[in-house]
């Protein structure tokens, strides 16, 4: 009888601990519960706008003879800005297409490398239109191929005020050129040294140095992956470009170019009926980026005559979209 007694107390006990440890533990599964939240997911592909997709309308006009329009750009570059927009408000006129991402190019700002106040301004804008800068492309600047030494570490010191204004503006990336005189070899020689030159200023402030296959050797894949291989830095990659491959195929280019690249810039001319471009196959390439591993920015760069800027741009906004509902 006295073992019965002190049996049923700690029956009594392990009973009451059982449902107090099975309340506690429904207890916490209920605030999980109540404390879930949603996670949004970042789409593998999303879309920028090259702000080249509105150079006429900056320019006031197609360019007629480059040769002139270049002379002006060194001597007095704010007279080629002859059109009826205004660089400094590109972030709302990004925003009103719907896109949050933008891609400058440094030559309507050519008077601005060194200008913080003005990129204080811009950077403003930016924030109130809900755009960010995602990379800046360079011309007007020199080679980094050149065969001459003095010249091309020029052309380096000319490219480092677009670095710092895109690390001040959180840009990850600035777009240059590896063009050179010689063969095949020794202006892959040269760009290799240029763009690794570069590279170690780039990497000190945050920010990517990518080649567009963009005339000349560079729009040979093999040519350009070849210096890419060479250079070997994590910071120094490429940004294939639909449609700059010229006299060589797009498709192998791309899947040559595609290992280096740091963002993907959607080159667009003319459309058929059904919006689909065709010089390039967008379906096609956007299948070779997306087996790269390639997760990122996709650049609309509209160049055609048949439709407006603006026009070609919603264009090639629509495909693009439709291309990556497909792949």
């Amino acid at each position: 009888m006295k073992m019965k007694n002190q049996f049923f107390p700690k029956v009594l006990f392990m009973a009451v601990a059982t449902v107090f440890l099975v309340s506690c533990n429904t207890g916490s599964k209920s605030s999980a519960d109540a404390e879930e939240t949603t996670v949004e997911v970042t789409p593998d592909f999303q879309i920028s706008l090259a702000q080249w997709s509105l150079h006429k309308t900056y320019f006031g006009g197609a360019i007629q003879d480059w040769q002139e329009h270049n002379r002006l750009l060194k001597e007095s570059p704010d007279e080629v800005l002859k059109g009826d927009i205004d660089p400094m408000d590109f972030p709302s006129v990004a925003a009103g297409y719907g896109i949050n991402t933008i891609e400058l190019v440094n030559t309507f700002y050519f008077s601005k490398a060194n200008d913080m106040d003005y990129w204080t301004a811009f950077k403003k804008n930016c924030e109130e239109a809900g755009v960010t800068v995602g990379l800046i492309m360079c011309d007007a600047l020199g080679n980094l191929g050149d065969a001459d030494p003095e010249v091309r570490m020029a052309t380096v010191e000319n490219h480092k005020p677009w670095v710092d204004v895109a690390a001040f503006l959180g840009a990850k990336t600035i777009r240059v050129n590896a063009a050179g005189e010689g063969t095949a070899e020794e202006v892959a020689a040269n760009a290799v040294d240029g763009l690794a030159k570069l590279g170690e200023y780039g990497a000190s402030k945050g920010v990517n140095i990518v080649v567009e296959n963009h005339g000349g050797y560079s729009s040979d894949g093999k040519w350009l992956s070849g210096v890419m291989a060479k250079v070997e830095m994590d910071n120094v990659g490429t940004l294939p470009d639909f449609g700059n491959f010229y006299e060589y195929d797009r498709y192998m280019g791309m899947e040559e170019l595609m290992p280096y690249a740091k963002g993907v810039s959607a080159k667009s001319h003319v459309f058929d009926a059904e919006g689909n471009e065709t010089n390039s196959d967008f379906l096609r390439i956007m299948k070779i980026v997306k087996e790269s591993g390639f997760k990122g920015y996709v650049g609309i760069e509209y160049e055609g005559t048949e439709l407006s800027e603006d026009e070609g741009i919603k264009v090639t906004k629509a495909l693009l979209e439709k291309v990556f509902a497909e792949i």
